[in-house]
């Protein structure tokens, strides 16, 4: 097997330090804020009524996590029990805004020069699909209805619609070809 040698030109280290910090920091976040997601979709399915914030400061208390940014997190939910997601708690929201740039430039650096960073790479795509209005999700149902024939909802329109992807793909092709051998009229002089 061959191994990728990629170059990514010159690298500011001490921007590159700051960065990866500042990246590793934002993942976080992300990592927490789906874990704590998951929590309450599952307490909300048992009927358990758990308070997040209280769990955030039992977790402290204990053998393994022992973060102070749990401190933080118990704070966010105590501002707002129902917090729908710990990226729109402000304090967290204006970090993750801050940090962006820095998360794009370590992932991009990471992907230019072939290093797996899936985590951090993970966190990026949840942080930007949960702060879009519409979702990849679309083009998912695109191509379930391309090989199964799944049909697909629109946002324009009520129901449930599928296209002949091939045919139309067939059709367009040949309107791209029919353009571009259609000469211009001679001008008669």
């Amino acid at each position: 097997m061959r191994l990728l040698k990629a170059s990514v030109g010159a690298v500011d280290k001490k921007r590159l330090i700051d960065d990866v910090r500042q990246a590793l920091y934002a993942s976080k976040i992300c990592s927490y804020a789906q874990g704590m997601n998951l929590i309450r979709a599952k307490s909300q399915e048992k009927g358990w009524n758990l308070n997040l914030g209280e769990l955030a400061r039992i977790w402290k208390g204990g053998c393994i996590i022992r973060a102070r940014f749990l401190d933080r997190i118990k704070q966010a939910y105590e501002r707002n029990g129902s917090l729908p997601n710990l990226i729109v708690d402000p304090e967290f929201a204006r970090e993750m805004v801050q940090r962006q740039g820095a998360w794009r430039r370590v992932v991009g650096l990471a992907i230019g020069a072939g290093i797996s960073t899936p985590g951090m790479c993970a966190s990026l795509s949840y942080f930007d699909t949960y702060r879009r209005s519409r979702l990849p999700a679309n083009l998912v149902q695109a191509q379930r209805d391309l090989f199964g024939a799944h049909t697909y909802e629109r946002i324009d329109r009520p129901g449930s619609f599928h296209t002949e992807w091939t045919k139309l793909a067939r059709q367009c092709k040949a309107g791209l070809a029919e353009r571009h051998l259609k000469l211009p009229d001679a001008q008669s002089s």
